[in-house]
């Protein structure tokens, strides 16, 4: 299965890198070789990386937390929404905004007014407004829907970021770095590796690439749905027996009556008590 997927790596182009003159020195344990002006990336260290993701993603799901997959190039716009789509999990395809998950009420609040245009839409109330009016709440539920529609469904900050290109996402990994939430990149020679969690050092350009390698975190995900079904349901605990007091009716001769509570304790005199009663005996003997 490994030689598989390392052929179909290959076939992909996974392997090619930047011009030598745009590489990071971070990413020379990466670099198998230099091929003209081009590196060239250990596929072994590209694979090593996809099946630690792939490991990690897996435990995040089953721990019941989401996954946000975010690659806002052109390259990986479509192959990460169809991903995120296929595996039920989140998607940033357009622009990062700033904020996503550091200031995360804000955008809840945005798209709880993505909701509410929509409602007016399918009541037609929005087509009761004005000309100018509606066409300016138009414009603001496109540019609502076009920025926040793969995080719609989002009500708790995720477990784990994939990104697209490290270097362009760079926003998102400060923001999850901030929060402590894992991350997980695709990594080319112009990167710099220690942005992320897990590093798959991959050729970030390449189409072919970026499905393939999002394609097998994607099924990591889909493993990581069937454990959480397949986890047994916790049993409760049962809950400790408090001892019951014992409880002792006292009666006065006047016909009145009180509960007293007789709780068993043990009391042993301190030295310095019995040291201070003594002293008290004392006193009123020197005084005489």
């Amino acid at each position: 299965m490994a030689k598989e997927l390392v052929r179909e790596l290959i076939n992909a182009g996974v392997h090619f890198g930047h011009s030598v003159s745009r590489w990071n020195p971070k990413m020379a344990p990466f670099i198998f070789a230099k091929r003209g002006n081009i590196h060239i990336i250990d596929v072994k260290k590209t694979l090593k990386g996809l099946l630690i993701a792939k490991k990690l993603l897996t435990e995040v799901v089953s721990s019941g937390k989401d996954v946000v997959f975010v690659g806002t190039k052109r390259q990986a716009q479509k192959v990460v929404e169809a991903v995120a789509e296929r595996c039920g999990m989140h998607y940033v395809s357009q622009r990062w905004l700033g904020g996503m998950l550091t200031n995360f009420r804000t955008i809840r609040s945005r798209l709880q007014r993505l909701q509410e245009l929509e409602a007016m839409q399918a009541d037609g109330a929005l087509e009761s407004e004005s000309k100018k009016h509606a066409s300016r709440l138009k414009r603001e539920m496109r540019k609502i829907k076009a920025n926040l529609q793969g995080i719609r469904n989002m009500s708790r900050l995720p477990g784990a970021v994939v990104v697209v290109d490290a270097k362009k996402e760079s926003i998102a990994l400060h923001e999850a770095e901030k929060l402590g939430i894992a991350t997980v990149g695709l990594i080319d020679t112009d990167s710099n590796p220690d942005t992320v969690d897990v590093a798959i050092p991959a050729n970030d350009d390449s189409i072919r690439a970026i499905e393939l390698i999002l394609n097998e975190l994607a099924d990591a995900v889909a493993i990581g749905k069937t454990m959480i079904s397949a986890r047994p349901e916790p049993t409760p605990r049962p809950k400790r027996a408090r001892p019951r007091r014992r409880l002792a009716l006292a009666h006065a001769d006047e016909g009145e009556s009180e509960t007293v509570t007789a709780v068993e304790e043990t009391s042993a005199e301190t030295p310095e008590s019995a040291s201070q009663e003594s002293e008290t005996q004392q006193q009123p003997s020197e005084q005489s």
